[in-house]
């Protein structure tokens, strides 16, 4: 794990004062580490019966679409609202400051499908939350969620793991 912690900047006070960014390109553009993050990121799933991995814009597509590979099983893009071109189902979700939208096609996920929702980092859980009402909606049955960061002290996996879906992280940051 110390080769992707290694891979993984940090930038101070990105967005905003006091936050620590967790930026993940350094770790894609390192094939070594990408490889590595891969590989760990589809370990826990290996054995199980999985249809489809879903993965939420944009990171998510980078990892999910590497994760899918692996898997040999298709990919679902789960993307901001008005970025898919055929009809959509959209769920909306409550931010901070706000509210915001994620969308699939009515047709990315089957009624069967038993699917891996990936993303690069969980923090308070919301966006990965939506998306996995948004695959239930869609008649998917979420097996599994998978993150390369997790963020534990803002909850976001204790919030997935409620809803009944195991959660895989590779990284953790403490108190942040």
């Amino acid at each position: 794990m110390d080769l992707i912690r290694d891979a993984i900047r940090t930038i101070p006070d990105y967005p905003k004062p006091g936050i620590q960014f967790r930026d993940v390109t350094t770790l894609l553009k390192d094939a070594r580490a990408f490889r590595a993050a891969i590989d760990l990121l589809v370990q826990p799933w290996a054995g199980a019966k999985i249809d489809k991995v879903a993965g939420i814009e944009a990171r998510g597509f980078i990892l999910g679409g590497a994760v899918a590979h692996q898997l040999s099983v298709g990919f679902a893009p789960v993307r901001k609202q008005g970025k898919l071109p055929h009809r959509t189902l959209i769920e909306e979700y409550e931010l901070e400051y706000g509210s915001d939208a994620i969308e699939i096609h009515v047709d990315a996920v089957e009624e069967t499908d038993r699917v891996l929702l990936v993303d690069d980092l969980i923090a308070t859980g919301g966006t990965a939350e939506a998306a996995i009402n948004l695959l239930r909606r869609a008649g998917a049955d979420v097996v599994g969620a998978a993150f390369v960061i997790d963020l534990p002290d803002l909850g976001g996996a204790k919030r997935i793991e409620a809803m009944g879906v195991p959660v895989a992280s590779l990284v953790h940051y403490e108190g942040e």
